[in-house]
């Protein structure tokens, strides 16, 4: 069991020190799990901290799963086998740069209800899912044998309310339920956020990455008596679209660790090990003022952090130099390093297999709801995806903007089937302007969501079309609404003359296809033969945007806009033989698809000091 007094940490009665590095299951293949936790082992730590994220359980509505890529337990006693004491975060909020923080879309479809505070909706959903989980949890505690042994009560609460009730009611959920492990929170080191997130009675543990000494004194204000520990110091950062890589010297974070581990402070290293936003899972950050505030900020799919365990398992030169600052502290695990995984022998994807129009396969991936004005997706049922709006604009009329009001994130516009443009949630006022005939013009919206925001007081992200939309200042009525959350693809309808459509439907230069094609957005299917499944690092030169399948396994987003060039395919994903990739592209169609043996995550920019 692990406790603490007046001065520090006991571990069966014993001064202990926690030493861990965060590994988040739902961020790596299972296939590889026991890898990933062999590599952080091997990097000092002697304990591994994960979230639990309730979207990622919680398939459906009041349908919670915990097998397969979501055995919570089994990743746990993984780390048990491994000899890892293991710390859990479940929520229900965990931020993590994930979609909608953890917290189910499902929830912003509920009328009224208020996230993250003692509303008594929010509170019953809540309790929900704490009826779920904690059996799963509890014979993994210490007290029974296993290796959990510590819980963390919210994320971060500081950081957005001060509803001291909320925090007593999650609490006292834990502990009602049988929780009786330690118990402890997170904040900023701030003493506003420490004071916003602290429960009376509890551990208080702070989030920093650099000047241990300082972020730990303001610790020390707010509790003076028991354990200091940095529960996440930040060792790299998260990436951005559209912003360079971010990285951070190894050197410089060896050294601001050896600070904090002077100081005889606990630590949880994060990341670790950061793993891969696979399939929609990443979410965004907001920093504006309102929602419909410039300022929406989506994480890409990498979630490398610039770890010292890199997205597919190497060990790279910050490993090295933070392992040797822990074992100047904590006695290493003898035994070589582990070697890095195998990786694919480079190739080049020159010719599609076929191509299948989106706006042509609506009725095959999705069905059509009716109704008068703009629904946003949580009203439909739709947690992610793309949403499909389609409308009759009267005629004829002159030249008037086109204007889509609460939209999120990003909206490709059609008028009879040719694209009018493109509008981004971050320009809110800018139109599109639209003439129309005698007999008007078929109107078609489609809405590509980019990840809810996960941190901060602009959660409430509904996504698709929240307000409605105007032409000449007239609002649209009478809509056709498709949601694609793009879960099956079998009923496609591939064009086998591939040809003529090269890796895009205008050629091969990768950038006229769009144009060539009105800009329609298409899936384009590639195979990729495989003597044996190996990492590959799939790049797709010369394409605009859009999501990337292989084998039927949606890897995740890729943007001409980076940082991220290259998406993580691991070999668990890959077999002997033929490969399905299938790309579908709302911009522009590149030429080819690439199989590489290295990632490239973009130009690199150390994050701002103050990310720190």
């Amino acid at each position: 069991m692990l406790e603490y007094d007046a001065t520090g940490f006991l571990r069966g009665g014993v001064p202990h020190r926690i030493v861990a590095g965060a590994l988040h299951y739902f961020r790596v293949h299972p296939a590889l799990w026991e890898d990933r936790l062999r590599r952080l082992r091997a990097l000092g730590v002697n304990t591994v901290d994960t979230y639990v994220p309730w979207n990622f359980h919680e398939v459906r509505r009041g349908e919670v799963d915990f097998t397969g890529w979501r055995d919570v337990a089994r990743f746990v006693r993984l780390a048990g086998d491994l000899g890892l004491d293991v710390i859990l975060r479940p929520g229900p909020y965990i931020c993590a740069e994930w979609e909608f923080g953890g917290l189910p879309a499902r929830l912003l479809a509920v009328e009224g209800l208020r996230l993250r505070c003692a509303d008594p909706a929010y509170l019953a959903e809540v309790d929900g899912w704490f009826d779920a989980l904690v059996p799963e949890l509890l014979p993994l505690l210490a007290s029974r044998g296993g290796p959990v042994v510590a819980v963390q009560v919210e994320n971060e609460y500081g950081s957005y309310g001060t509803d001291a009730a909320y925090l007593l009611h999650l609490r006292d959920g834990l502990v009602r339920r049988g929780v009786d492990c330690l118990l402890f929170t997170t904040d900023g080191a701030h003493d506003t956020m420490q004071q916003g997130g602290t429960i009376p009675g509890h551990l208080s543990t702070a989030t920093f990455g650099s000047r241990a000494p300082e972020r730990l004194a303001v610790l020390r204000r707010q509790q003076p008596q028991g354990p200091l520990a940095a529960m996440e110091f930040w060792i790299g950062w998260f990436d951005r679209l559209g912003l360079p890589h971010h990285v951070r010297d190894a050197k410089e974070t060896a050294a601001s660790l050896d600070e904090l581990l002077a100081t005889g402070a606990s630590v949880n290293l994060y990341m670790a090990h950061g793993g891969t936003n696979f399939g929609l899972w990443s979410g965004a950050n907001h920093s504006g003022a309102h929602p419909c505030d410039a300022g929406y900020e989506p994480t890409v799919t990498s979630y490398d952090y610039d770890a010292p365990i890199g997205e597919a398992g190497e060990l790279t030169e910050k490993f090295h130099a933070l392992r040797e600052v822990i074992g100047r502290y904590l006695p290493l695990p003898p035994g070589e390093l582990p070697a890095d995984p195998p990786r694919v022998a480079p190739q080049r994807l020159d010719r599609a297999d076929g191509r299948a129009g989106l706006l042509e396969h609506l009725d095959v991936l999705s069905r059509v709801a009716e109704r008068a004005a703009p629904l946003p997706m949580e009203q439909l049922g739709q947690d992610r995806g793309l949403i499909h709006y389609r409308t009759r604009v009267p005629g004829p009329r002159p030249g008037l903007p086109l204007r889509i009001d609460g939209l999120a994130d990003r909206a490709h516009v059609f008028a009879d089937g040719r694209l009018l443009g493109v509008l981004d949630r971050n320009s809110p006022g800018e139109t599109l302007e639209l003439a129309t005939g005698e007999d008007g013009v078929v109107l078609d919206v489609l809405v590509e969501a980019l990840g809810r925001v996960n941190y901060g007081p602009q959660m409430d992200d509904r996504k698709g079309i929240t307000r409605g939309v105007s032409h000449g200042g007239q609002r649209l009525f009478g809509w056709q609404i498709r949601p694609l959350p793009l879960t099956d693809l079998a009923g496609l309808r591939y064009d086998d003359d591939a040809q003529d459509h090269g890796g895009g439907e205008g050629g091969g230069d990768g950038g006229g296809g769009g144009e060539a094609s009105g800009g329609r957005p298409a899936f384009h299917r590639y195979t990729a033969v495989l003597d044996s499944p190996a990492d590959a690092f799939v790049a797709l030169p010369g394409w605009g945007r859009g999501l990337l399948w292989l084998n039927g396994f949606l890897l995740g987003r890729h943007s001409a806009e980076g940082p991220q060039r290259t998406l993580y395919a691991p070999a668990p994903l890959w077999r002997a033989g033929g490969n399905e990739l299938v790309v579908l592209e709302l911009d522009r169609p590149g030429s080819a698809v690439e199989l590489r043996d290295a990632p490239d995550l973009g130009p690199t920019a150390a994050a701002p000091s103050s990310e720190y």
